[in-house]
């Protein structure tokens, strides 16, 4: 949106309220006590633990804009929104809402970040540290499962042996991998408490036996070996340049000689004011991380030829996160 006028910047600001009413609901289980079941507020109060004038005052808000429906003091959520708000639904959307909130959080906090030039940390949401933890990896799977697929499809390259899904928290690119590319094995690698949602996704999947699970930090252990290609989905942008060569020359080691890599991520024009999306999510790793931020093609490719990558192209150009950059490993 172009901002011309002193109100058109007023009605940008009051943007906040809609996201906060949201946020609220998704973290205090607003949504999954309304979807099954109509209740007054009376009732979701005391099951909720929240003050009824409060809880009132919010639900009011969230019927007021469409998200509830109010009929003789009770409240519901309409049939149409039910499948993404549930807990366990094929369409829920309900991580990425709360992971959304634990951004907003962040964001509230930014004229000190920008001070100070590191997060300054809100503290965990109402849910608690790990509740959040969990809420961001399956939020990843929100934003991953409709277009892994088509990409993945897209670029896949033949003859592909093994794949390296680097940081692959729930497997959804690797399922799409493993789709794209039949006679091809993955390896999913990421942290210990990450792998048992890895495998409650992978064990229902047809590609439960092409799936290796490694349990490992990618900044300190060692990067399994044997890949011919290795996924970097969503990862670079959490990093400095400097912790990106390191990675680069880590995965170096990893992939097998003449092997390829894939970077998904945001790619900015040289001057990094577009996409618009891009310079909106670095200040999402400012307030989050403590030297991420999103890279131009010029920067990536500088970073990959330190690890003695060549051939680095960008083969899939997208407005946010879906860019993919390639590039191929020496050989031996």
């Amino acid at each position: 949106m172009k901002i011309e006028t002193g109100e058109q910047l007023l009605e940008a600001m009051r943007d906040y309220q809609i996201p906060c009413i949201l946020a609220a609901a998704a973290d205090l289980g607003v949504f999954e006590n309304l979807v099954a079941t109509p209740d007054s507020s009376d009732a979701l109060a005391e099951r909720l633990h929240c003050d009824l004038r409060a809880v009132t005052i919010l639900l009011d808000a969230l019927t007021a804009i469409g998200i509830l429906s109010k009929e003789a003091g009770q409240y519901r959520v309409p049939d149409r929104l039910a499948p993404f708000v549930q807990e366990n639904s094929e369409q829920s959307i309900l991580p990425m809402l709360r992971h959304q909130a634990t951004c907003l959080r962040r964001w509230a906090r930014l004229p000190w970040t920008v001070q100070g030039g590191t997060p300054a940390a809100p503290g965990p949401s109402v849910r608690g540290a790990a509740a959040d933890h969990a809420s961001f990896i399956e939020a990843m799977h929100v934003v991953s499962r409709e277009v892994a697929g088509p990409l993945v499809r897209e670029i896949c390259p033949d003859k592909v042996r093994c794949v390296l899904d680097l940081g692959g928290a729930t497997g959804s690119w690797t399922l799409a991998w493993l789709d794209a590319a039949p006679e091809a094995t993955a390896i999913l690698f990421d942290l210990p408490d990450v792998l048992p949602l890895a495998q409650r996704r992978i064990a229902t999947s047809p590609h439960a036996d092409r799936v290796r699970l490694v349990a490992g930090d990618f900044y300190t252990d060692p990067l399994p070996t044997g890949a011919d290609l290795v996924w970097v989905s969503a990862i670079i942008h959490q990093n400095s340049r400097e912790q990106n060569r390191a990675l680069f020359q880590r995965i170096a080691a990893a992939v097998a000689p003449g092997g390829r890599v894939y970077i998904r991520d945001i790619v900015m024009a040289p001057d990094h004011t577009r996409p618009p999306a891009g310079a909106l999510f670095a200040v999402n790793m400012l307030t989050a991380t403590q030297a991420g931020n999103t890279y131009a093609l010029a920067e990536v490719r500088q970073d990959l030829e330190t690890a003695s990558f060549t051939d680095v192209e960008l083969v899939r150009q997208h407005e946010a996160m879906h860019s993919v950059v390639r590039a191929r490993a020496p050989h031996a």
